[in-house]
């Protein structure tokens, strides 16, 4: 019985027999060859932003959510966050514990748990958690859980514009007879199954979001990968059939690669353990042992809160909360200077896990042009900074996503850009 959780290309080198067929020529160009791709191989493979060049005029790329912000963060955070693995552990397919999610770590099972409790943003009681490589790797499975293998149709899959900008190719890069991409889920007027995905805060532009088509035959699944506290007020726990986290956003370890859904129905969750079963043969257990210290750390912070050993704004999600409302109050008045963007506004809300009202603060900036026909992105562009354009959304090319989560060198500098775009162009 199940319990509740509780690149560098080289050639290949040929045979000996091919090498006394070759001639000596060949030979000496092959061992050319492979020298240089050797000589070549980078020591270090750069995040987008991470530049050899950090001159003035360098090009900026906030195209991608990469949290590299928090690496200040951690930093401070010193052996409390350091992981040693003795090279005999977590050497099975198999984990310890006794949950339905046969390659769930027990410790990072207890220390999701915990952190839901301590921050509020979610129900675990009555739900089974499944664990995946990245929250990405979790919407394929739930699509899969929640699609009908016997329908002579694929499933429709829709969410409201704007919608993540990677939901439409997900759905339809391997062309599966289950499921299919259906579009904006507020024009969507067919019959039948369909799946929406709700995003909520949206990615891109941060507001909370609920269903919008609520029709017999609908499942949902809700996309929560930025509801924490240092990104939105926390207003109540998330009480959903399938809720999905990721430790990207929450801790900013993106390079760990694990997220994590809570599902109420068992067969929904033993669907998904087992598209993982058969697309990964489980997930890293190095990663979730990480994962898990991290998220113990988190939580070691929030609850000493209070404490005469940390103070607010020294917890994670007090640094976070802080860092990100200084750069929110930066971006508006460089808007403001500019006077040629513009940039949603945000209500406020009392948030339980803060204990005051507080306002969005999102991981994403939703800029629009507010000259009808002006490529936001490409504007941009001419002004080195790499966006996400609207199109991607959804939504017009007046629109353009701009990561805020960038390392503070690149922040600085995408400010000062977007204060003097107007009076460059």
């Amino acid at each position: 019985m199940f319990n509740f959780c509780t690149c560098v290309n080289f050639k290949q080198e040929p045979s000996d027999d091919e090498w006394q067929m070759d001639s000596s020529a060949k030979k000496k160009d092959l061992k050319k060859g492979l020298n240089e791709a050797c000589n070549h191989v980078p020591l270090a493979l750069a995040s987008p932003s991470e530049r050899r060049d950090y001159g003035e005029d360098r090009v900026i790329n906030l195209d991608v959510g990469d949290p590299i912000m928090y690496e200040t963060f951690w930093k401070k955070m010193g052996k409390k966050a350091t992981l040693v693995i003795p090279g005999w552990r977590s050497m099975s397919y198999y984990s310890k514990g006794q949950s339905l999610c046969w390659f769930l770590e027990p410790d990072l099972c207890e220390q999701i748990l915990r952190l839901h409790r301590v921050v509020g943003n979610a129900v675990t009681e009555g739900r089974y958690i499944v664990v995946g490589t990245g929250s990405s790797q979790l919407i394929l499975a739930s699509l899969y859980a929640l699609s009908s293998p016997d329908s002579s149709e694929p499933t429709n899959v829709v969410s409201a514009a704007p919608y993540y900008s990677s939901y439409p190719s997900m759905c339809d890069y391997l062309k599966t007879s289950l499921f299919k991409w259906g579009g904006n889920a507020s024009k969507y007027d067919s019959d039948g199954a369909y799946i929406e995905i709700v995003t909520s805060p949206c990615n891109p532009d941060g507001f909370l979001r609920e269903p919008v088509v609520n029709r017999i035959g609908g499942k949902v699944l809700h996309d929560l990968a930025y509801y924490w506290p240092h990104y939105t007020p926390i207003t109540a726990p998330a009480d959903n059939d399938i809720s999905l986290f990721t430790a990207s956003k929450c801790t900013g370890h993106a390079g760990s690669r694990i997220g994590w859904a809570l599902v109420k129905d068992a067969e929904v969750a033993m669907k998904m353990v087992k598209f993982i079963e058969l697309n990964t043969i489980g997930v890293s257990k190095d990663s979730q042992l990480r994962t898990a210290m991290m998220l113990n750390v988190v939580s070691d912070t929030c609850e000493q809160i209070g404490s005469s050993l940390v103070i607010r704004s020294e917890s994670f999600y007090g640094f976070g909360h802080r860092l990100m409302t200084e750069r929110w109050c930066r971006l508006r008045q460089a808007v403001k200077n500019a006077g040629m963007f513009t940039l949603p506004d945000f209500p406020s809300a009392y948030c339980t896990f803060l204990n005051q009202r507080t306002q969005t603060r999102p991981a994403f900036a939703w800029l629009k042009c507010e000259k009808n026909d002006e490529d936001c992105a490409a504007l941009l562009r001419r002004h080195k900074i790499i966006g996400r354009s609207g199109v991607s959304f959804g939504c017009s090319e007046q629109f353009v996503r701009v990561s805020m989560m960038d390392r503070d060198d690149n922040f600085d500098l995408f400010i000062q850009r977007i204060s003097k775009i107007a009076s460059e162009i």
